[in-house]
């Protein structure tokens, strides 16, 4: 397809998108939703990035045959144009610079000092090109013992304790189902970079911003990181249970599962009141939050036979005219058929080179400047003539 102008509220910034994998693409499609014009560049020597073979499943051809647009490397990768350029070589780095200098701002996930042999590192970068927004996302950061040590999310979910936190309280430690490390570290990248856009647009001058997996994975601990900090005890698993909050938990119902979040203790009058103990509420063990916390298993253990004998539909009826949180737990078939999603434009179908693609929606809304859906996930290398041949010529 014919890749068309920018829109929203970044129409007319240029970013030069050197990441691969999760983390770096997660950051760029997003400034690409908001209007950015990203040129995503890829080696050719591999195929490209990496994601592009992390497959079934593939977006298939008009014959049935699988592409190089996996479905892992589509939920990142629109709105951007894919240009095959091999950087260790002395041509393929001097596009890239001739490239950056037209940019607003690079994105790049090698490993720390990896770019510096093809001079194409922050400092000389941001030396020769005043107002560059240069963004380095790594596994541990650019400075520290474990610098050079690579980084993938599984490692990030470890090292940074959100697996001694997920999992049954008996069970062994699990990752979260997604790669959250990345995705929050390309969220907190994406961030950092308008701050630095921000900054340039007022005073001229860009700079370097540079952020971890691990250190991005160790802010979003939140309440967990600061109970430890503040209390000197270590977190342990709760399986789906709220560490401050009780009741705050999914129950089994007759056919299936319920979340129910009891937010204050008038949510909890009137949920001890629905399920037929009013007394609850003046009750010294449940009246307040403090003393549900810190008697959850005798609460539960009131709690969990009640809910047993009601279907989902039925808890969740009675529980929502009663003003308390509470939902189904749903698989991602159920997700994509509910209303809620169609009413959100949270599926979108993008037209591509192969036919339609389906792709998730950005949750972002405007009022003035929304959102676009301009370019679907690239195959490898399609924008490769077109980009290079707008570059003026030398360095």
């Amino acid at each position: 397809m014919t890749p068309t102008e920018p829109i929203g509220p970044l129409a007319g910034v240029t970013v030069l998108d050197l990441t691969r994998i999760l983390a770096g693409p997660t950051c760029t499609q997003l400034l690409g939703d908001l209007g950015a014009k990203v040129i995503k560049v890829e080696n050719p020597a591999t195929g490209g990035d990496d994601t592009r073979k992390w497959g079934p499943p593939f977006v298939m051809d008009a014959d049935g045959v699988p592409t190089d647009l996996s479905a892992y490397f589509v939920c990142v990768n629109r709105n951007k144009l894919s240009v095959a350029i091999d950087i260790a070589s002395e041509e393929g780095a001097a596009q890239i610079r001739r490239l950056a200098a037209q940019a607003d701002i690079l994105v790049e996930n090698f490993k720390p000092g990896g770019l510096a042999k093809y001079g194409l590192d922050a400092e000389t970068l941001c030396a020769a090109y005043p107002g560059l927004v240069y963004c380095s996302i790594s596994g541990f950061g650019q400075t520290g013992p474990n610098r050079d040590k690579p980084g993938y999310d599984l490692m990030a979910q470890g090292y940074g304790g959100i697996m001694s936190l997920t999992g049954d309280a008996d069970g062994p430690p699990a990752k979260v189902g997604v790669a959250v490390a990345d995705v929050v570290c390309g969220l907190y990248a994406s961030t950092g970079i308008l701050a630095a856009l921000r900054h340039r647009d007022r005073t001229g001058q860009g700079q370097h911003v540079e952020l971890a997996l691990v250190d991005s994975q160790i802010a979003w601990m939140i309440n967990q990181a600061s109970n430890y900090l503040i209390g000197g005890e270590v977190p342990r698993r709760k399986g789906n249970a709220h560490p401050n909050i009780v009741p705050y938990n999914v129950y089994a119902c007759s056919d299936g599962y319920a979340i129910i979040a009891v937010g204050n203790d008038r949510q909890f009058l009137r949920f001890a009141d629905w399920l037929g103990q009013p007394g609850w509420a003046d009750d010294p063990r449940f009246a307040t939050n403090p003393a549900r916390v810190e008697n959850r298993a005798m609460l539960e253990a009131e709690i969990e036979p009640r809910l047993k004998c009601l279907t989902v539909a039925e808890v969740i009826e009675a529980l929502e005219v009663r003003g308390i949180t509470v939902g189904p737990v749903n698989d991602m078939a159920e997700v994509f058929a509910t209303d809620q999603v169609a009413a959100r434009g949270m599926r979108v179908e993008m037209e591509s080179q192969t036919g339609p693609v389906p792709v998730v929606g950005n949750p972002l809304k405007f009022s003035a400047t929304p959102v676009s859906y301009r370019n679907a996930p690239p195959r490898f290398g399609q924008d490769t003539d077109a980009v290079l041949r707008d570059l003026p010529e030398g360095e």
